[in-house]
C-alpha cells in the first residue's frame, strides 16, 4: 500500500513539472503578445508557403521570419492572441484573413497595413477599413495659402513644392538656424549715428543693388541645413568687402567654410550664433565660396562636417590658409578677415542711414508659420492660423540681410513701410526681386531689441569710439586700405 502511494505522488510531480514547463514554454510565446493588433504588415508575403508547409496542433517550431521579429504556421497560432503568419488563413486554412480591412483612397482599394503620405501625414489602413492619419501640421497647407490670399492682409501666399512633404516642425528645425542673441550681444552699446535733420536726405525708397551695381551678392540656397547664422554673416561680409573695396575685390564668402569650421558653440546645420560667426570671421577668416563650396546635407560627402580649410597667423593680425582649396579646380584660397562687428539701434532713420552709407546690415527675425508661403507684397505675421490646434502656431529665429527699404500703399490706400530682406534659402519665382522679401517695420517680425550685426565701413566715427582696431577687412596678401 505504501509503494503505490510512493508511485502515485511520483507521477502526479511528474506530470506537475511537465505541465509546469508546457505553462512557463507557452506563458512564453504568448507574453510577445498578437502581432497584428495595429494591422497586418505586409499582408501578401509568402511566409508559410515560403517555408513549405503547415503545423498541426502547436509547434513552436514552426516559425518564419517575419520583418523585425517571427510568426508561427502552426494551428495553435490562431487563437484570440494571433502571432501567425500574414499567408496563415490563405495557405494553411483556405480563408480570408480575418483582420485585413479594405480602404478606399481614390478609387483604388488599399489592405490593413498599407500606407500613403497625404503632404506630411504618414496615413495607414487600419483594420476597420478606416484610414488612420498623423495630425502633424504641415509646412504648405493649403487652407492657410487660401485664407492669406483671400484676406486684405497686403501679400498673397503660394504653393512652393520644394517644402511638401515636411512638417512645421521640419522647417522650423531645417530652414532657419540663427539661435536667440546672447546676453553679451545684448548688452552691447548700442552705435548712435549722427543724424542731421538739414543734410540726411533718406529717400523712401532705397535698394542697395542699384547704388552698388555688381557688388550685392546673390542668395545661396542653404537647403535644409538651418545656417542663416553662416549664410547672412558670409553674405554681409561679402557685400561689405566689395563695397568698400569700391569692387577691387568682390568675393561671395563661403558659409560651408563658417559651418564646418567655426564649431565652437555652434551647432552647424542644426544652428548657430552670428556673434561666433563674426568672431570666427574676424579671429580666422574664411575662403571664398569658389574655394570652399556649400553642399547641402543630402548631397554631402561622408567628410562634409570635417574643417577643410586651415590657417595660420603671419602677423599684424592676417592669417594664410594652410591647406589647398577644397574645390581642386580652384586654387586662390585666400583668407578674408574683418573686424568686430557693431550694434545698430532700433532706430529706423539710423539703420537706414548705415545701409545707405555703408551697405546691407544683418538682422535677426521671427519667422511665423505664414512666412513659409509667402509670395509678393509686404508680409506681416496674419492670424489665419488662430483657429487651428496649436501645432499650427509656431515660430523661430532666422537671420537675414537688410539691403534697402521702401513704402508702398495698402489696401485701403494706406501707406506701409518696409524693409527689404533678403533671406538664403528663400529662392523664389514670383516678382521682378524673385530672391527679396518685404516686410513691414511693425514689432511683430522682429526679435524685440536684436541686433543689425554689421562689419565696421572705414573710417567710421564708432571704430574710435568702441576702440576697435583700424585692421578693416583683410586678406592674407593685401589690405583694403590700399584702395581707400
Amino acid at each position: 500500500m505504501k509503494l503505490l502511494l510512493t508511485i502515485t505522488a511520483l507521477l502526479l510531480l511528474v506530470g506537475e513539472s511537465t505541465s509546469e514547463r508546457i505553462l512557463s514554454r507557452r506563458t512564453k510565446r504568448e507574453l510577445a503578445g498578437p502581432l497584428h493588433v495595429g494591422g497586418i504588415r505586409d499582408p501578401f508575403g509568402s511566409y508559410c508557403q515560403r517555408r513549405g508547409g503547415c503545423c498541426p496542433g502547436r509547434d513552436d517550431q514552426c516559425t518564419v521570419p517575419y520583418l523585425d521579429t517571427i510568426c508561427y504556421c502552426d494551428l495553435f497560432c490562431n487563437r484570440t492572441v494571433s502571432d501567425c503568419c500574414p499567408d496563415f488563413w490563405g495557405h494553411c486554412l483556405g480563408i480570408q484573413p480575418p483582420f485585413i480591412g479594405v480602404c478606399q483612397r481614390n478609387g483604388n482599394k488599399f489592405y490593413t497595413g498599407q500606407t500613403y503620405k497625404e503632404n506630411c501625414n504618414l496615413c495607414t489602413c487600419g483594420s476597420s477599413g478606416h484610414w488612420e492619419c498623423e495630425k502633424n501640421a504641415c509646412l504648405i497647407e493649403a487652407d492657410i495659402i487660401h485664407a492669406v490670399n483671400r484676406g486684405n492682409y497686403g501679400w498673397k501666399a503660394a504653393n512652393y513644392s520644394q517644402f511638401f512633404g515636411m512638417s512645421l516642425d521640419e522647417g522650423i528645425r531645417y530652414r532657419l538656424g540663427t539661435q536667440r542673441p546672447s546676453r553679451t550681444v545684448m548688452n552691447m552699446n548700442e552705435i548712435q549715428m549722427k543724424m542731421d535733420p538739414q543734410n540726411d536726405h533718406l529717400p523712401r525708397y532705397f535698394n542697395s543693388s542699384e547704388k552698388w551695381p555688381n557688388k550685392i551678392h546673390e542668395p545661396l540656397d542653404q537647403g535644409n541645413c538651418a545656417a542663416s547664422w553662416a549664410f547672412s554673416t558670409a553674405a554681409v561680409a561679402s557685400d561689405r568687402i566689395s563695397i568698400q573695396s569700391m569692387g577691387h575685390m568682390t568675393p561671395q564668402l563661403s558659409p560651408q567654410n563658417l559651418i564646418s569650421c567655426d564649431t565652437r558653440n555652434q551647432g552647424g546645420c542644426a544652428g548657430g550664433r552670428i556673434d561666433g560667426a563674426w568672431w570666427y570671421l574676424r579671429r580666422r577668416g574664411v575662403v571664398t565660396e569658389n574655394c570652399y563650396p556649400y553642399q547641402p546635407p543630402q548631397q554631402a560627402p561622408a567628410e562634409v562636417g570635417r574643417c577643410m580649410m586651415q590657417s595660420r597667423a603671419v602677423g599684424r593680425g592676417k592669417r594664410q590658409a594652410t591647406q589647398r582649396c577644397p574645390n581642386t579646380y580652384n586654387y586662390h584660397n585666400d583668407i578674408y578677415q574683418s573686424t568686430p562687428p557693431y550694434r545698430l539701434s532700433s532706430n529706423e532713420k539710423e539703420i537706414m542711414k548705415e545701409i545707405m552709407e555703408n551697405g546691407p546690415v544683418q538682422a535677426i527675425m521671427e519667422v511665423h508659420e505664414d512666412f513659409f508661403v509667402y509670395k509678393n507684397g509686404i508680409y506681416k505675421h496674419t492670424d489665419v492660423s488662430l483657429t487651428k490646434p496649436p501645432q499650427y502656431r509656431k515660430h523661430g529665429t532666422h537671420s537675414v540681410r537688410i539691403t534697402g527699404w521702401g513704402e508702398d500703399k495698402d489696401y485701403d490706400g494706406t501707406p506701409r513701410k518696409y524693409w527689404s530682406i533678403t533671406a538664403d534659402g528663400e529662392l523664389r519665382t514670383s516678382s521682378r526681386n524673385s530672391r527679396k522679401r518685404h516686410l513691414t517695420t511693425t514689432a511683430e517680425q522682429s526679435v524685440p531689441g536684436a541686433p543689425a550685426l554689421v562689419s565696421p565701413p572705414p573710417d567710421s566715427p564708432n571704430i574710435v569710439l568702441f576702440g576697435f582696431l583700424l585692421c578693416r577687412l583683410l586678406t592674407h596678401k593685401q589690405s583694403l586700405s590700399t584702395f581707400s
